[in-house]
């Protein structure tokens, strides 16, 4: 039987129940109002499908969502890791979130959701809807990965390494957290990839500032750039749109062994426009052209035969150069160095580093060259030569060096002298000074004369004694005696027999035998003892003529009858000396001294 009391004791009116509903309702936990509550049960439960969801409770390490369905699922709270801030925000109860519908049915029955990729999934769809290949878009480097950066512009993008700037960084890494412009390269929706490259952008960038550039720079400009590379023979500027060469040559009108000594990778500079090539793109620069040049006033400041001191900055095998100020070097040739010193290398005399008085020679403005000397600032030796050894002077000295006509003798330190073969022995045939004198050789000589102004000095050793040809020699040898002596030596038209060391007859083809022979060789050869006769000694002309011609005959001397008898007989001519007269010369004279080498 029904209880009418207990049912008016707890009746409520129809506004009574909507007020304990509303305020029911109203609670944090249950969404804030009866229409926010109710999930709309018009959703479709499909796999791989963003769908609506409420945060039911949070358990532990896990967040329970209400999807509307026969049972909840559950997802991992790591899920609302925030990246950015590097925290997990905390979600609560009673939130509606979207999320991923992975399966509806695992093997064990449970829903699979994810906020994750739901969040991911939507992301990238309003990426989709904004942008496309070409776009350009910000984007904040979050990290550095293999092969190039990953750059969050709402979702994550790949920036290849190649693609990071136009000249390839050194470290890519150093672009993390910071925000960058890229043009979109590439959108791969199939597996939701998108390719950015800021590269691209640099690049379309200076193709728009190098034509404006183009049409706008012309030599002798002066522009502002950035420094973007270094290399061994200059720097690349940067002048917006398109790069300039900044030679190493023309950084300042000094000299500059490294580009890095002037200039470094970002720098902002200064620069003087010296030649435009539009068609090829080139543009030369310069930093000393915007300063004068100090070769302008280069005459002026230092005229020929003054004395200035400098900085040797550089040695060559042919001479050193030497720094007077910035910009103006100067080169001291090898043979400037010294009066009397026998240099190989200027690296003898001088050093990089070194600080040295020189004398200006010769200036050529137009090639920026100076020549200067280090000898015209000391005494010239050569000077005073004449007076220390005048003709007769009695020298010693070490022999410095052979040649074919003589023998150098250094009498002091960078002074030689000459001694002639001619001049080695009044009764010797020296065909080479090696046959009297060796390299080193200690050796006394006299001065037989100085030319000053041709550096020259003329020594005699033979000229240390007596001439024997005076008075010794044709004492003792006199005509029609019989003598011995050796064959040194065969020619065509005679013997040459050494009748005492250091003296030798010619001994002619037509005097070896009674009998006529077409060649020496037939009756004596080199190095044969004979016993010949003197048929005359000409002290004049040095010579001593030999026969071996009727030596068992009493000598008969020739007269002018016999003379006649013997006209259809070939001259004799008188050979051993060293003198100039008949039809051969047992050594030929030179005309002239040759230089002293």
């Amino acid at each position: 039987m029904v209880n009418r009391n207990l049912l008016r004791q707890y009746d409520l009116s129809d506004s009574e129940l909507d007020n304990e509903l509303a305020e029911a309702f109203s609670r944090p936990e249950t969404g804030g109002d009866v229409e926010n509550w109710l999930l709309d049960d018009q959703q479709e439960f499909e796999s791989n499908k963003v769908i609506k969801g409420r945060i039911a409770r949070i358990e532990g390490d896990d967040v329970v969502i209400d999807i509307g369905y026969k049972s909840e699922g559950v997802i991992p709270l790591n899920e609302w890791f925030d990246e950015a801030t590097g925290e997990i925000v905390m979600p609560k109860a009673g939130e509606d979130v979207q999320v991923l519908l992975e399966s509806v049915e695992d093997e064990t029955g449970n829903i699979l959701l994810s906020y994750r990729k739901a969040k991911r999934q939507k992301e990238w769809e309003m990426i989709i809807s904004k942008h496309k290949e070409g776009d350009v878009i910000i984007g904040l480097v979050t990290k550095k990965i293999k092969g190039g950066l990953l750059v969050n512009i709402g979702v994550n993008v790949f920036l290849p390494a190649s693609q990071v700037d136009i000249r390839r960084p050194p470290d890519i890494g150093d672009y993390i957290n910071r925000s960058i412009e890229c043009k979109i390269l590439k959108i791969d929706e199939a597996r939701r990839n998108i390719v950015v490259s800021r590269r691209k952008l640099l690049e379309d960038q200076r193709e728009d500032l190098k034509k404006k550039l183009l049409s706008e720079i012309e030599p002798n400009q002066v522009r502002k750039g950035v420094v973007k590379n270094i290399a061994d023979f200059g720097a690349f500027v940067d002048l917006g749109g398109i790069d300039g060469l900044l030679h190493i040559t023309d950084m300042t009108w000094g000299r500059v062994s490294n580009p890095h000594e002037i200039v470094h990778i970002d720098q902002q500079l200064e620069v003087y426009v010296i030649s435009v090539d539009k068609d090829r793109e080139k543009i030369a620069l310069g930093l000393k052209q915007k300063s004068q040049s100090p070769w302008a006033s280069v005459a002026d400041k230092y005229p020929i035969a003054s004395r200035h001191n400098g900085e040797v900055v550089n040695v060559m095998s042919y001479g050193a150069f030497v720094k007077l100020e910035s910009g103006i070097e100067g080169l001291v040739h090898i043979s400037e160095m010294s009066w009397t010193k026998r240099i190989n290398h200027p690296n003898e005399m001088v050093s990089i580093g070194d600080q040295i008085e020189v004398q200006v020679l010769n200036i050529n403005k137009d090639k920026q060259e100076i020549s200067l000397g280090m000898k015209q600032v000391q005494n010239n030796p050569w000077d005073k030569v004449a007076e220390r050894y005048p003709p007769g002077t009695i020298v010693s000295g070490a022999v410095r060096n052979l040649t074919n006509y003589g023998a150098f003798i250094e009498i002091e330190e960078g002074i030689d002298g000459l001694l002639h073969v001619t001049d080695m022995s009044w009764v010797r045939k020296v065909t080479h000074p090696s046959e009297v004198v060796n390299k080193g050789d200690a050796v006394t000589c006299v001065v037989l004369n100085v030319d000053q102004e041709r550096k020259r000095i003329a020594l005699g050793l033979k000229q240390m004694n007596n001439d024997p040809w005076e008075g010794d020699i044709p004492g003792r040898y006199k005509a029609g005696e019989l003598r011995k002596g050796k064959v040194t030596k065969l020619t065509n038209f005679g013997v040459f027999v050494e009748l005492e060391p250091g003296l030798e007859g010619l001994l002619h083809i037509s005097e070896l035998s009674d009998d006529k022979i077409e060649s020496p060789e037939e009756i004596v050869k080199v190095g044969d003892d004979i016993e010949v006769r003197v048929l005359r000694v000409d002290a004049a002309d040095r010579k001593i003529g030999l026969s071996r011609r009727k030596l068992n005959e009493p000598y008969v001397e020739e007269t002018e009858e016999t003379s006649d008898d013997d006209s259809n007989r070939p001259q004799r001519e008188l050979r051993g000396g060293t003198g100039s007269a008949g039809a051969g010369n047992l050594i030929n004279m030179p005309e002239s001294e040759p230089d002293q080498q």
